[in-house]
């Protein structure tokens, strides 16, 4: 009888079928992984996402699970008969925020994402979907993490491409930015020009943002956070889309797409072209027109992996400063006083235009069971640059009507507060002999800064099995900037005559295109330079390694590097012959370590310390423009950085939230910040030896309440401030000459420009499943201060008082958008919507040394893309 009923049982098979499904658009999922649970047996998916699997030998009752790179893990219980088949449906897949890394396609020991070190750090992920229904076309980079807690992006009346965005109260020069583990903070001086990158929304895979210490093993200036962003590499799927958008401001975009998909021989091809142009983001004046190309090829070879990529997004937009609030009271918040009209002509006096192609070539290598090599290889040429007036300003030039007391001076309509370019052509007629000198006549410039950069970051991963895992890499980058200036404008003059490169009488008359594709060969010769003329060489290299201990309850780390960095300077402008400085040397280096601690089911509790010494920034090294290769004097040393922070983490089902806490010192900071100061219009004022403090709280919490919704949320609270007394020189950018110093002590004074309070919450939503969705978010932004006023500080010193940046006013915003998907066939349409700023709101969203921005009303965007 016992030999009978294993016989019946061992013989007993049943079938279960069903499909899967990306939730987020009804997408079929090609190579979804489907097995029963316990046991070997399992299948895949087909082209269509279907299935079909046999099932037996005593597990007629049970469950399956299905895995997918980039989605959550899905359980589905069974029970068939003898015999028969049952149909399961469709099964839907969520992304999951906690699997970036296996989004990753190559590049993954060089790519540090929070799952690769077991001990948590304060991160966040935001997902390839998310990122494409959300922050594409009229919405720049940054926007994607406005919903993360302590970041905050401000200056988007800028114009496109110039938001600013703070981490921690840390701008984005001291916010580490890789692009699939290549560092792209600028070499000069840490700042990130979004305008560059303004592809990056299109082909990103996913974003992580590890605030403060993060799991980067580079030393790099991640004093606020790392952002970890990795593009989509060659597809393994074949498909394709295509996309056409709309927007406020004529805003218009055509995005193609298309992937070949793996074939039997290993190789695969992946490209993306796109076009966009707008009359204006959201202040009058700032037009924009660009391109973005990618084109990936891959190739599996045995245990090798390797990707090469080449992107770029050439573009030109036109620029909104901050200023003044009483011109905006009078002209109103979308006012730009950049712009104007020749005869009729729109022509604006601030216009940048970049080209900055990219290259990487990434190769995976799997050694053995338990050691792997990951390299990239990267290069990139930035060419182009940013217009201005030269000679002489339409502010200072005398023109019929004005009044004194008006809030605008020289060759400005203060009916619409336009500049009369008309006018100033008009002007420069009367300029003898035709050509300008000094300050008569007025001119329109560029300021070039073309560039070549090369790098590579390896690194080495040994597992020995038993809990222990090392890394050992290096990181070396080199550099080269050349910085010039050319005109792009006479307005009417024969051209300009001025002391350069030792010759008394320098003469101009040729003007170049700003236009970023022309900019990649058609730019000034060294007899066609004006105003200055030098460049610099930055060589980088680094070193690093990691231990890493962890078990299933406890995780132990320590990472460290040591890194030299070399700057030279060559100025050409400002002498007969080229001068060279002499070679510095700054070495630096960061060490950090980290336990957690799993003592309960779905809780952990971590703590993470760390110390930088950072290279301070060339700009910083090289302070004079009289002459480019003169060091500081005093010596600018590094800047060193202490932090501390701990995290609990809970999750359970479908509910998790995370607390944090952290505390920065950054001793012997050089800050750089420009305003004007008393009759001088540009001033750069040089802060040494200056320390902040930041310290706070932060907690987010994520709830699916049923399958169809989820909530979000956020709150932070934070103290930054400044601690102790700095000097301060002041230098006059027209002259190259600093014309003052003061002293001022700086303790207790708040740090500007980023809210120290926060808040937000979410809401998703699937109105019908797989159909049609929307989702709204709602932020709160509290005590804002303005930068530090270096007059208002001298003034303060002067006469003995407390000096406090200004508090700025608290706001609050709402966004609201949705998607709508219809299936055709194997095909798809996809409607989407967002509205950002629903209800118009006013507010302040940064104030620096020149004024106050404000932030952008209400904008939109819609879209219709087709899958195939």
């Amino acid at each position: 009888m016992l030999l009978l009923l294993a016989t019946s049982v061992i013989f007993a098979q049943g079938t279960i079928k069903g499909s899967v499904v990306d939730s987020e658009n009804g997408t079929p999922l090609l190579g979804a992984n489907v097995m029963v649970a316990g046991t070997s047996n399992g299948t895949t998916t087909d082209f269509d996402g279907m299935f079909t699997l046999n099932v037996g030998e005593g597990n007629l009752e049970g469950e399956i699970v299905i895995t997918y790179i980039g989605f959550a893990k899905q359980k589905v219980s069974f029970s068939v008969k003898d015999g028969e088949t049952v149909e399961l449906g469709q099964i839907n897949l969520t992304a999951d925020d906690n699997a970036l890394n296996e989004i990753v396609v190559v590049g993954r020991g060089v790519i540090d994402l929070q799952q690769d070190r077991k001990t948590p750090i304060a991160a966040s992920t935001i997902t390839r979907a998310e990122i494409q229904q959300r922050a594409v076309g009229n919405v720049e980079f940054p926007q994607v993490l406005k919903n993360t807690p302590n970041i905050y992006v401000a200056g988007a009346s800028g114009g496109f491409g110039d938001s600013q965005m703070f981490v921690r109260g840390f701008g984005q020069s001291n916010t580490a930015f890789l692009l699939n583990g290549q560092p792209i903070n600028g070499m000069e001086d840490g700042n990130m020009y979004w305008s560059n990158w303004a592809g990056i929304t299109d082909i990103a895979n996913a974003v992580q943002v590890q605030r403060g210490l993060g799991s980067s093993k580079l030393a790099i200036s991640s004093v606020g956070g790392t952002v970890n962003i990795v593009t989509k590499a060659t597809n393994r799927t074949e498909g394709g889309f295509a996309r056409v958008m709309v927007g406020n401001g004529s805003y218009m975009k055509g995005t193609v797409s298309y992937d070949t998909g793996m074939n039997d021989n290993g190789w695969g091809f992946s490209f993306l072209v796109d076009y966009w142009k707008a009359h204006s983001k959201y202040a009058n004046g700032t037009k924009g027109e660009g391109q973005n190309y990618f084109f990936s090829v891959g190739k599996k070879a045995g245990d090798h992996n390797f990707n090469f990529l080449v992107t770029g997004a050439p573009q030109w937009h036109d620029q909104n400063y901050s200023k003044d609030l009483e011109l905006y009271d009078e002209y109103g918040t979308r006012y730009n006083d950049n712009y104007g009209f020749n005869n009729g002509e729109y022509l604006t006096s601030r216009r940048n235009y970049y080209h900055k192609p990219v290259m990487n070539l990434n190769w995976d290598w799997d050694i053995s069971e338990n050691s792997n090599l990951s390299t990239v290889v990267y290069a990139s040429f930035g060419r182009g640059g940013g217009t201005g007036t030269y000679g002489n300003s339409p502010s200072y030039i005398d023109y019929p009507g004005d009044v004194e007391g008006d809030n605008l001076d020289g060759a400005y309509d203060t009916h619409n507060g336009l500049i009369d370019w008309t006018y100033v052509e008009e002007y420069n007629q009367t300029i003898e002999g035709g050509y300008s000198q000094g300050y008569n006549g007025a001119l329109l410039r560029a300021s070039v800064n073309n560039h070549a950069w090369y790098g590579s970051v390896v690194n080495y991963e040994y597992d020995t099995l038993k809990n222990l895992t090392f890394n050992v890499g290096a990181d070396i980058r080199f550099y080269r900037g050349d910085h010039f200036r050319q005109l792009t404008d006479l307005l009417g003059l024969q051209g300009r005559i001025e002391n350069f490169g030792g010759d008394e009488n320098h003469t101009v008359t040729e003007t170049f295109n700003p236009d970023p594709w022309s900019a990649l060969f058609n730019y000034a010769d060294e007899g066609e330079r004006v105003d200055y003329d030098y460049s610099e060489n930055i060589n980088y290299q680094g070193g690093f390694g990691q231990v890493e201990w962890a078990n299933d309850e406890f995780s132990v780390f320590a990472q460290g590097s040591l890194s030299n960095q070399s700057y030279k300077r060559e100025d050409r402008g400002n002498f007969a012959e080229t001068r060279e400085s002499k070679t510095v040397n700054k070495t630096g280096y960061n060490v950090k370590g980290g336990a957690s601690w799993a003592f309960m089911e779905g809780n952990t509790i971590f703590a993470n310390a760390g110390k930088y010494s950072r290279q301070p920034f060339l700009d910083n090294i090289y302070p004079s423009y009289s002459d480019n290769t003169e060091l500081a004097d005093p010596e600018v040393d590094n800047e060193e950085i202490v932090g501390f922070e701990a995290g609990y983490r809970f999750e359970t089902g479908n509910f998790q939230v995370n607390l944090n806490a952290y505390h920065t010192k950054w001793e012997n900071r050089f800050l750089n910040a420009s305003g004007s100061y008393q009759d001088i219009e540009n001033a750069t004022f040089l802060f040494s030896d200056i320390a902040q403090l930041h310290k706070g709280l932060e907690i987010d919490a994520k709830w699916r309440v049923m399958e169809d919704l989820t909530l979000t949320g956020y709150a932070t609270a934070g103290n930054w401030e400044y601690d102790g007394s700095t000097p301060i020189r002041i230098r006059n950018d027209d002259t190259s000459e600093f014309v003052d110093e003061i002293s001022g002590d700086l303790s207790g004074v708040k740090v500007g420009r980023a809210p120290q309070t926060s808040a937000g919450l979410g809401a998703n939503y699937d109105i019908i499943a797989n159909k049609f969705s929307m989702y709204v978010n709602w932020n709160y932004y509290a005590d804002m201060y303005g930068q530090v006023d270096v007059e208002d500080l001298g003034l303060a010193v002067a006469v003995g008082d407390d000096y406090e940046t200004e508090k700025l006013n608290p706001y609050s915003l709402f966004d609201l958008g949705g998607s709508y998907n219809l299936n055709l066939g194997d095909n798809k349409v996809q409607l989407s919507a967002n509205i950002y700023n629903v209800l118009d709101h006013e507010y302040i969203s940064i104030k620096d040394n020149y004024g106050y921005y404000y932030g952008n009303g209400l904008t939109w965007n819609f879209a219709v893309k087709y899958s195939f």
